[in-house]
């Protein structure tokens, strides 16, 4: 999906990068020897490299060992990465090979106060896509097969501060939120069929369809996967035996990466 660039590797950048990454995998520091051994960089390119990331403060030298350690100032290089863009860098590789297999637009999202947010998405490359612009879109939780599979995987006081909250807007794509029985009855469907759904039941889209499953990680529910399709081409059922296995098999690469990040 990534297109060619047009320009060359900075090369002093790139090993520059690689440096700060080997230092944040060095508990207490190395030393510009050690540093030259673990990147495979000349001694004295690691200590040019070094010396300049001293003077844009993120790293400091050790003065009584000449250890280098990360400053404080890494920091401001993950306060603007939050989780669900962390989560949509590891997706866009394994969302393409998933366009390749299941044809139909796939779209991953993460929750948002009352709304599924796309991250991440292949509608631009689907050549079965009616829509070409997703990224940012907000989905009904209770109209979507997104909404509907975080509603009912995420945890039970999160489910009902959300439903709580929902059922007090005036919206008609929250009218229900009001008929617990009904919502209630949609929720256990979906835990036990193990997706969400959707066919025709969201007022802005009511030609599509689509089916999804949750993206779980130690923390907690992460966001969810999705195929979208039109409605006639398919029923939910036949849509889940095609593309239920596919969609897993990307979740399980994800959960797993998930988990590296988190032990690491």
């Amino acid at each position: 999906m990534a297109e060619a660039s047009r320009y060359k590797n900075v090369r002093g950048l790139s090993r520059g990068l690689a440096l700060l990454n080997v230092l944040n995998r060095m508990d207490g520091g190395a030393n510009v020897a050690r540093l030259a051994e673990l990147t495979k960089l000349h001694r004295t390119t690691v200590q040019r490299l070094l010396e300049t990331l001293q003077t844009e403060g993120y790293v400091r030298r050790s003065e009584s060992d000449d250890r280098y350690c990360l400053n404080l100032r890494v920091r401001e290089l993950s306060e603007g990465f939050r989780d669900e863009h962390w989560i949509s860098a590891l997706a866009s590789p394994l969302l393409g090979e998933l366009l390749r297999e299941v044809g139909w637009p796939t779209d991953l999202c993460t929750f948002d106060v009352d709304a599924m947010v796309v991250r991440e998405t292949t509608h631009r490359f689907s050549k079965l896509s009616f829509h070409r612009s997703m990224i940012g879109r907000r989905l009904p939780l209770l109209q979507t097969a997104s909404g509907t599979a975080y509603l009912a995987f995420c945890p039970a006081d999160e489910r009902e501060r959300i439903i709580d909250f929902l059922a007090r807007q005036p919206r008609m794509e929250c009218r229900l939120a009001r008929d617990r029985p009904a919502l209630n009855d949609l929720l256990a469907r979906v835990v036990q069929q193990g997706y969400g759904f959707n066919h025709m039941n969201w007022t802005e889209e009511p030609k599509m369809a689509g089916i999804a499953v949750p993206i779980r990680s130690a923390q907690g529910l992460l966001g969810c996967l999705s195929v979208v399709y039109i409605a006639s081409a398919m029923t939910t059922a036949v849509a889940a035996s095609r593309y239920l296995d596919s969609l897993r098999k990307v979740v399980n690469s994800l959960e797993a990466e998930t988990m590296k990040a988190e032990i690491a």
